[in-house]
């Protein structure tokens, strides 16, 4: 799988044969185009609204808009940043989705941590999944819920720049600001979160006593975490740091490295049955017209 922030040339040029492809009505060829990026636009929308079902909902909408939109490229700049900067503009501006709409500050969400009584793992017995699989759900949750203690812009910044692994330079034609601009607001979120992760969670500082074996059963009694339906962790998935292709290596200061590699570890997610999932969106009447399927 490429990673579109840090394509090659050849990367690029088989985008341009596929969109010349789509925008002659071959289907197979658009599908294959959406099918590039789709799992990139729904990893950087889940992180934007946390819900997996929400971010589902939220790359449907990027990818109606490009496919709209293709017939539109001209190929002044690199598809990437064509398609990428429309999934930006869209997820800065969209209607707030259900857990984005109760954003907290970084205060309240330690509060609400702390909020949760320590507790043992539930019985094995009692639940669908292994424990292990219980507290990898119950950390991934945790960090991702943190993502929402900032604002928009830093957590797209943050998500690109230090999850997805854009450069400042490409990170900063996507979002349409200087590559300097970029690095600014990516410091200030990184700063942001180590400061909180510093001060909270034992897979940081290992003074602090926070430690997701001891949440897991509360968060599953407060609702956070769902045995029968997990958003995030599963036996077999592959990690943001085996599909982005960048190391912790690339940052010098150790505890800038050390929440780097706490989101590094996070799962790169698909959307449930893609492939079908796109085809549906290709029996859309509009976009059949717009760009002559066949």
């Amino acid at each position: 799988m490429i990673n579109p922030f840090r394509e090659s040339a050849q990367d690029n040029a088989e985008d341009m044969e596929l969109i010349d492809l789509a925008k002659n009505g071959d289907r197979a060829a658009l599908e294959k185009l959406v099918l590039r990026h789709q799992a990139w636009i729904y990893n950087i929308a889940v992180r934007m609204v946390f819900y997996p079902h929400d971010a589902e909902e939220v790359t449907q909408e990027v990818l109606v808009k490009v496919i709209t939109k293709l017939s539109t490229f001209k190929g002044e700049s690199k598809f990437r940043t064509w398609l990428y900067r429309i999934a930006a503009n869209h997820v800065l501006n969209m209607n707030r989705r259900s857990a984005e709409s109760h954003e907290v500050s970084f205060t309240e969400y330690g509060s609400a941590i702390d909020s949760i009584a320590d507790a043992d793992l539930p019985d094995p017995r009692s639940v669908p999944v292994s424990l292990p699989i219980l507290v990898e759900e119950a950390k991934h949750s945790c960090t991702m819920g943190m993502l929402l203690c900032l604002d928009r812009r830093q957590r797209l910044v943050f998500t690109l720049g230090e999850i997805l692994g854009a450069t400042d330079t490409i990170g900063g034609e996507v979002l349409e600001m200087t590559a300097a601009n970029f690095r600014q607001c990516l410091a200030r979120a990184r700063r942001d979160l180590h400061n909180f992760l510093n001060n909270q969670c034992g897979l940081v500082n290992s003074a602090n006593p926070c430690r997701c074996p001891k949440k897991t059963r509360g968060f599953i009694e407060h609702g956070h975490v769902d045995p029968n339906r997990l958003l995030f962790a599963a036996d077999h998935v592959e990690k943001v740091r085996d599909v982005a292709g960048h190391t912790a290596s690339e940052i010098d200061d150790v505890v800038q490295r050390q929440h780097m590699d706490l989101y590094q570890d996070h799962p790169f997610l698909h959307p449930t049955d893609e492939i079908h999932w796109l085809q549906r969106i290709l029996q859309r009447e509009d976009l059949q017209r717009t760009l002559r399927l066949i």
